[in-house]
């Protein structure tokens, strides 16, 4: 999984009447795009986060 600051991380809920959850990356910590991620969700809260098999990246419109 490779990222770039401006990209949204998709988390897909893995629990039934769960919604999914999205965040913007704000910084991206590992080598070459790597997790681990800062992240920022929609209600500003900021995160550091390794995603797991049930993420994916949403490549920012602007690249």
């Amino acid at each position: 999984m490779q990222a770039t600051v401006g990209d949204r991380l998709h988390v897909h809920s893995r629990t039934v009447g769960a919604k999914d959850r999205v965040a913007e990356i704000v910084e991206v910590r590992g080598a070459e795009g790597h997790p681990p991620y800062l992240v920022r969700f929609p209600d500003g809260h900021e995160s550091l986060v390794y995603p797991g098999p049930d993420s994916v990246i949403e490549r920012s419109q602007t690249q």
